[in-house]
C-alpha cells in the first residue's frame, strides 16, 4: 500500500506511505489516494489528518516511474490529472483537513499543503517548486492554488528561480499555519485534528466551503451564499445547542 487510511474518534488519517522514495507519487499512489479520499467522505469522519511516513513529507512526482513508462507523456498526464482530482475532492470535503509536514515538500507535494485547511510544519521543513530543475512544469493544481495562497509575484519567484523556503518563511508567506519543533509535529497535528473533530462539524465545514469558494464567485454571490448558509445553520441542532450554552453564561 502506498497510501494508508485509518479512522479513530472522528479523525480520518491519510498517510502517504512510500518513505523509501520520499513519498513520491506514482500511478498506484494516485489511485490509492483517491480511495482514501472516498473513505474520508463518510459521515462519521469529522476531520481529515494528512501526513507522510518517514523523514520527508512528499518529494513530488516519482521521476523513475514515469521514465520507466512506455509512454511518459500519457503516464504524466494520467498521474497529474488523477492526483489533482483526488486533492480537489479532498479540499471540497465539508470538513476540515489538517496537514502535518516535515523534511521536504517539493513539486506536487505543495499541492497537498495547498489543499489542506490548517498546515503544521516541522521547523526543519523545506518547501520548493522543483519542477524547473528537471525541465518540467507545475501540475496537480499548484499553478492555480499557489498564487492565491501567497500572491502572484511570490509564486513566480518560486517557480522561476528555484528558491527554497524554510518553514518560517513559508509561515510568513501564508503557505503554512504554524511551525513547531520537529519532535512536536506529530503531537501538534494530531491535537489540532482532535480539537476540530470535537468542534461544531457542520459550522466548520460550511465556513471552509464559503472561504474556499469565494475566489470563484462575485462578491454579491458570496454574500448571498453567506446569508443563505447562516440562515440554514441557525436551525440546526448543533447551532441551537451552542447558542443555548452561550446565552446561559
Amino acid at each position: 500500500m502506498s497510501v494508508r487510511w485509518e479512522y479513530t474518534g472522528g479523525v480520518g488519517r491519510i498517510t502517504l506511505d512510500r518513505p523509501e522514495v520520499a513519498n513520491a507519487l506514482d500511478l498506484p499512489t494516485a489511485r490509492e489516494l483517491a480511495e482514501a479520499v472516498t473513505a474520508a467522505e463518510a459521515g462519521d469522519v469529522r476531520v481529515v489528518l494528512l501526513t507522510g511516513a518517514g523523514a520527508r513529507f512528499c518529494a513530488g512526482g516519482d521521476v523513475g516511474s514515469f521514465l520507466a513508462a512506455e509512454e511518459p507523456p500519457e503516464y504524466l498526464h494520467e498521474l497529474a490529472s488523477g492526483v489533482e482530482a483526488a486533492l480537489r475532492r479532498l479540499s471540497g470535503l465539508p470538513k476540515p483537513v489538517v496537514a502535518g509536514v516535515r523534511g521536504a515538500v517539493a513539486g506536487a507535494g505543495l499541492a497537498f499543503v495547498l489543499n489542506a485547511d490548517v498546515v503544521v510544519a516541522a521547523r526543519s521543513t523545506k518547501f520548493r517548486m522543483a519542477y524547473a530543475g528537471i525541465g518540467l512544469t507545475p501540475d496537480c493544481g499548484v499553478s492555480y492554488l499557489l498564487p492565491r495562497a501567497i500572491g502572484t509575484q511570490r509564486a513566480l519567484e518560486l517557480a522561476l528561480t528555484g528558491r527554497t523556503l524554510s518553514a518560517e518563511e513559508a509561515r510568513e508567506w501564508g503557505l503554512v499555519t504554524e511551525v513547531v519543533d520537529d519532535d512536536a509535529l506529530d503531537g501538534r497535528a494530531a491535537a489540532l485534528a482532535g480539537a476540530l473533530a470535537d468542534g461544531p462539524a457542520g459550522a466548520l465545514g460550511q465556513a471552509k466551503r464559503l472561504i474556499r469558494s469565494s475566489f470563484e464567485v462575485s462578491r454579491a454571490r458570496s454574500a448571498a451564499d453567506e446569508a443563505e448558509t447562516i440562515a440554514a445553520a441557525v436551525r440546526t441542532s448543533e447551532a441551537q445547542q451552542l447558542i443555548e450554552r452561550f446565552t446561559a453564561r
